[in-house]
């Protein structure tokens, strides 16, 4: 009997959704040949704490490289700037709805955040947008998956959650979005929405049936905004969000860096050909730098 492809995932119930997601893609290439999901716990999942840097790729990663999975499905949002040599990114499937959104609680009338409201969030990026947004606002740490998130407002804990479009979607929670917030103020982090399909650069059989499902629009959306980030030094301890948009052949990405109080940013936009994604990340990301990006980056309100 043929051995299964081993799929390994985070044990989330959005994780497991997305994975699903990739499965079935992939199911309908290969009829016939079985998948197994492997679950695994990732450094992110374990440790939650406040000033934590949490990995939700590591452990699965390490799978993959030892054999024990054939993929990874990772959300794109969550990959290191530079992938293992021993990896490809084998497929990005079509793209989600990349913005954010609010969920807030239902005693608000007409679910209006109140002066002084507490909304919920543990990225950087997030809280720097809610204050420049809306500077009296409270934005209080909250870790955990959608669910728990969500499970805080309900509970009154906090006012609302800030979270991702395409998360809640891929859980059939759309019901539950209050405000879907506008990329002109919530730029979103880079790659969200996307997934990203890992396998072994030496398995080519595998990257080369994995590949059928890739979606070339959102992979060059992905590769720009990848770019930039790792031109800016990206993670998620940076305030920075880029969104790349296709127009026919002609990518245009946009990115930004704000101070961590939100009171200054830095916004700066590039186009070119979408054949050429990563240079055009590149280079508006060195161009940010020497406009002062970095500094800024790092800059705290007195």
């Amino acid at each position: 009997m043929t051995k299964p492809i081993r799929v390994g995932t985070r044990r989330s119930p959005l994780a497991r959704a997305q994975t699903d997601l990739v499965l079935r893609r992939l199911a309908r290439l290969v009829p016939g040949r079985r998948f197994e999901v492997v679950p695994i716990e990732t450094s992110g999942d374990r440790d939650r704490s406040p000033t934590s840097s949490p990995d939700f790729t590591d452990a699965i990663d390490r799978a993959l490289a030892r054999g024990e999975v054939d993929l990874a499905v990772h959300s794109a949002k969550d990959l290191p700037a530079e992938l293992d040599s021993r990896f490809v990114l084998a497929a990005c499937p079509p793209r989600a709805n990349p913005r954010d959104c609010l969920v807030v609680a239902p005693t608000a009338p007409g679910g209006r955040l109140p002066a002084g409201a507490r909304v919920g969030s543990s990225s950087v990026r997030r809280r720097a947008q809610l204050l420049r947004w809306r500077p009296d606002l409270s934005v209080v740490e909250v870790r955990g998956n959608v669910d728990t998130r969500m499970g805080l407002v309900r509970s009154g804990t906090v006012d609302a959650v800030i979270l991702a479009v395409a998360g809640i979607s891929r859980l059939q929670r759309t019901s539950d979005i209050t405000r879907r917030l506008p990329t002109h103020s919530f730029l979103p982090a880079p790659a969200q929405g996307a997934l990203a399909v890992l396998a072994r650069a030496e398995d080519a059989p595998l990257v080369g049936t994995t590949r059928r499902i890739d979606h070339a629009p959102s992979r060059a959306c992905v590769t720009a905004e990848r770019a930039v980030s790792a031109a800016l030094g990206g993670d998620c301890r940076v305030p920075l969000g880029a969104l790349a948009r296709l127009d026919g052949g002609t990518l245009t990405l946009t990115a930004e860096v704000l101070a961590p109080d939100g009171r200054s940013w830095l916004r700066a936009y590039r186009s070119g050909p979408a054949g050429r994604a990563e240079e055009l990340g590149r280079r508006l990301g060195a161009s940010m730098v020497r406009r002062g990006a970095l500094q800024l980056r790092s800059s705290h309100a007195e």
